[in-house]
């Protein structure tokens, strides 16, 4: 975890991960199952979704915003329109496993699972740039299944904020549980392998503590200041 370099303008968040490590995730350059070295959260206009000419295409727009910083290796990289001064983080470190969590957030579509669906064509139009964008880094070894399941821990603990907060979708009124454009990704930096990431161990527990603590922090802020502060 302590080779881990954090670095956040008022344009990105960036985390250097040392050397390539399994990530999974969401992201629009890298997403799925593979490896990065580079995790990179992006702030871009509202208006991506071909209204502007600014950010034609998120994954050369992701790939150039790389090269324009010198950041050599592949990345899972995300955008967001929410103010990256929404940032925030938390690490919590028991028995030898570190997680950290990184978070940016805004609440201007949220949404409840299952809500009707703006994009109702088939292929659907790119959405917007994601609201709220998580990344969480675990200081051990997690094979495929065990990032999934981070993934889900990850997702409960989002909708149970949420739900604490009393956040409500803009579409149906009931409690949301996200937005409609949030993206994940989780980042298994090595060592002693986690074979699960659930409610039931240790890794599941500091991943949602960790992603609470930061979701939490970060919803405040949006509550006093708002996305374009």
């Amino acid at each position: 975890m302590d080779r881990i370099r954090l670095d956040a303008t008022d344009e990105h968040l960036h985390l250097d991960l040392g050397r390539p490590c399994s990530v999974l995730g969401s992201c629009v350059l890298g997403g799925g199952f593979g490896l990065a070295r580079h995790v990179l959260n992006l702030r871009v206009d509202a208006n991506l979704a071909g209204e502007s000419l600014r950010f034609p295409v998120p994954e050369s727009t992701l790939l150039e915003y790389c090269a324009a910083q010198g950041w050599a290796g592949p990345v899972a990289g995300m955008m967001t329109a929410a103010s990256m001064k929404s940032l925030r983080t938390a690490r919590l470190e028991e028995n030898g496993l570190a997680v950290l969590a990184a978070v940016t957030a805004g609440l201007s579509n949220t949404r409840r699972a299952g809500d009707p669906a703006d994009c109702r064509d088939f292929p659907e139009a790119a959405p917007a740039p994601g609201t709220i964008n998580i990344i969480v880094a675990l200081g051990a070894s997690l094979p495929p299944a065990a990032l999934v399941e981070a993934v889900i821990t990850i997702t409960e603990a989002k909708a149970a904020v949420m739900q604490d907060l009393g956040i409500t979708s803009r579409t149906t009124g009931l409690p949301a549980t996200g937005t409609g454009t949030d993206a994940v990704a989780v980042v298994a930096l090595g060592g002693r392998e986690a074979a699960y990431c659930g409610k039931h161990v240790l890794a599941g527990e500091l991943t949602a503590r960790a992603v609470m603590q930061a979701l939490a922090a970060s919803l405040e802020w949006y509550a006093k200041q708002g996305p374009w502060a």
